[in-house]
């Protein structure tokens, strides 16, 4: 997730000072990625050392105002244009514990993805939900705002990503069926004979009779 894209995309919208940049941050994702203050500040700093955005003076409470500069929107501008690069995937903790799990000792990797799926229904059965409320006001007419508009896309992505989760695990659990299933054939398979020994065994010799006088005078 680009925070620091975030908050640029929001300064282009006019100044605005820190905790203010968290509330719509969140208020447009509908808090699916909540950020501390101490985030926020952190990334102005780097953003302001890099020239995309500097100070603007104050509110009449005296917080900060930043605003984004023309570096910064050119930032955004190809920021916007640029696919998400897939080449370094974030790091997935199911993703990785599933492999650790494989002939783990102890551990019952079928449980581990039942258990897993569950909590995967569980979460995708919440988005509905959650996209149903969502949908009726912006398609009823009582919200036209952009933000809530934001957080229905959000939502319809995490029940995107649910469900493909589910269905990987459903992949993982026959892939592991099927493995057994072959590694316990290999096992109850009947051993090859052994090759018998090609070595010839010698002829049986002939003993020669003995002459004997009538042969003689034969």
């Amino acid at each position: 997730m680009s925070i620091r894209h975030g908050l640029l995309a929001l300064l282009e919208r006019g100044p605005r000072y820190g905790s203010q940049l968290r509330t719509e941050f969140e208020s447009r994702t509908g808090s699916t990625w909540p950020l501390n203050v101490g985030q926020v500040y952190t990334t102005l700093a780097r953003l302001e050392r890099d020239g995309l955005v500097a100070p603007d003076g104050e509110d009449t409470a005296g917080h900060t105002l930043y605003a984004i500069t023309d570096t910064g929107r050119a930032e955004l501008r190809e920021w916007y244009e640029r696919p998400v690069d897939r080449a370094n995937p974030p790091r997935d903790e199911l993703s990785i514990k599933l492999a650790m799990a494989v002939g783990a000792p102890g551990v019952d990797i079928r449980a581990v993805i039942q258990s897993q799926r569950h909590a995967t229904i569980r979460a995708m059965q919440d988005y509905t939900r959650l996209k149903a409320t969502a949908l009726a006001a912006v398609e009823n007419g009582r919200s036209g705002e952009r933000d809530d508009v934001a957080w229905l896309l959000v939502l319809e992505q995490l029940i995107f990503q649910t469900e493909a989760e589910a269905r990987w695990l459903d992949h993982c659990e026959a892939r592991l069926v099927r493995l057994s299933l072959s590694a316990d054939r290999k096992a109850a398979a009947p051993e090859p004979p052994r090759a018998a020994a090609e070595t010839t065994p010698p002829a049986p010799t002939t003993a020669t009779p003995p002459r004997t006088a009538r042969t003689r005078r034969a």
